[in-house]
């Protein structure tokens, strides 16, 4: 499993994870889509943001291993602002590669790009 340098762990003062210390034993989490609704807390919201933007600035448009990614925070993104770079895509695997998909992302973090908050 690759380890992201630099990459945050968390939310700073929150428990929101985004990283893992160490691989599961008992296997992969794998990656899924989870549903975003209007009416989650705001501090999901900027754990959402948050992860967002740290995704931004250390992978930009280039693809990435999914590594050391938290599988739970990544599904919120996941399907959305973060997709599969390659077809076939294994949501099991800690090598699979994914990809930001800008204009998603633009449209859903304009201030991640320099843009005014929704």
């Amino acid at each position: 499993m690759l380890k992201h340098k630099g990459f945050p762990g968390r939310l700073p003062g929150t428990d929101y994870q985004f990283t893992l210390r160490r691989f599961n034993p008992r296997g992969v989490t794998p990656l899924v889509q989870r549903e975003r609704f209007r009416d989650r807390k705001p501090a999901d919201r900027r754990a959402d943001a948050a992860f967002f933007q740290a995704l931004w600035e250390h992978f930009g448009e280039h693809p990435f291993e999914r590594g050391n990614l938290d599988a739970g925070r990544l599904s919120w993104l996941f399907g959305r602002e973060v997709v599969p770079a390659t077809d076939p895509f294994d949501p099991e695997s800690y090598e699979a590669l994914l990809v930001i998909d800008v204009r998603v992302a633009q449209a859903s973090f304009p201030e991640a790009f320099g843009g005014a908050s929704a």
